[in-house]
């Protein structure tokens, strides 16, 4: 439910119906802008009389919000949520970001030359993997906390932030330690309880589209972080599964149009993960700017022939670097310029 309180109403008015909604166990997340009060109600709202509302002084407009996903709802909150890393790059307003390394952190070596390449051509947030959750116990598992401590040691070298996946909410301390941008894989979208962890945390969550999750079942999961308190989410488009074999997902850029429309929320896209192809993630990479993604995340790699995880699916640097100037191109079109 979503409280909108009259230009003149006074501080007095609202702090009596904030109270008064707090007695009967809802929570208050204010989201007013500079002209406008308002307020959305937390909470199981069914039994909230609409009239009970308006007959407080100051009430101009009370919404009931018919979407299960209550704060990821642009009704909730119109304005487009813009979130600011330590570096400056926002994620989710007029600029649209890249984001780029390779799959696993291998070595000190590999990921200082993907680094500086990156850095070369302006890419500001690394991506790599430290725990590496796969299908199969056989592969590489990822280098764990030492994996954390190199990423942020390159990023600090080159001024980058630095986002990773968690695998679990006992890993949490030394991703606050580490990180920028806590990761959520496809496969932990549901993971109710990391979810509530990691809702708690103080740095900004993306959350990974699970394999066969609807739109809806996604913003859920969204809903799940923003109602523990942490109001700092980015979706991450990255395909889903279906019939077709000769990706390894199908990439549905619907979907960023779609959660543009009900949610507030930045939504970047893999192109990398969708295609499981490095031949198509430069094609792909403009379409998601074209429909209006906020960003990519793409995979690259020094010598992926020889990569530990994903070498298929990552680009070399000459070709990311190519691909660089194509995507700014597009992007400016766009009027988002690529940073």
């Amino acid at each position: 439910m979503i409280v909108k309180m009259k230009q003149q109403a006074t501080k007095t008015d609202y702090d009596k119906l904030v109270q008064a909604l707090n007695q009967r166990g809802y929570t208050i997340k204010d989201v007013s802008s500079e002209t406008v009060k308002i307020f959305g109600v937390i909470g199981d709202t069914a039994a909230l009389d609409v009239n009970d509302v308006k007959a407080f002084n100051g009430v101009e407009q009370v919404i009931r919000i018919q979407t299960p996903f209550k704060q990821a709802s642009r009704t909730f909150k119109e304005d487009n949520t813009i979130i600011t890393l330590h570096n400056g790059v926002t994620i989710g307003g007029d600029a649209s970001v890249m984001i780029a390394g390779p799959c696993s952190v291998e070595s000190a070596d590999q990921l200082s030359i993907i680094a500086e390449n990156l850095s070369r051509n302006g890419i500001r947030v690394l991506r790599g993997g430290a725990y590496k959750p796969r299908t199969s116990p056989y592969t590489f598992q990822g280098l764990g906390e030492e994996g954390l401590r190199l990423l942020r040691a390159v990023a600090d070298r080159y001024r980058m932030a630095v986002i990773s996946e968690i695998p679990s909410s006992e890993q949490l301390d030394v991703f606050e330690k580490y990180v920028d941008i806590i990761q959520i894989g496809a496969r932990n979208m549901q993971n109710f309880q990391l979810l509530k962890a990691l809702g708690q945390s103080t740095k900004p969550i993306m959350l990974k589209r699970g394999l066969s999750a609807t739109i809806e079942e996604w913003l859920m999961s969204a809903e799940y972080l923003l109602s523990s308190g942490n109001p700092q989410v980015i979706l991450c488009e990255r395909g889903i599964r279906t019939f077709e074999t000769y990706t390894r997902n199908t990439l549905d850029l619907s979907a960023v149009l779609a959660v543009k429309e009900l949610s507030h929320l930045p939504v970047i896209v893999d192109p990398s993960h969708a295609s499981g192809r490095w031949s198509m993630i430069e094609p792909l990479s403009k379409a998601a700017l074209s429909v209006g993604a906020d960003g990519l995340m793409v995979e690259v790699h020094n010598d992926p022939e020889n990569a530990l995880s994903d070498g298929a699916q990552s680009l070399k640097l000459p070709r990311f670097e190519t691909m660089i100037h194509q995507l700014k191109d597009v992007a400016k079109t766009m009027g988002r310029p690529l940073k």
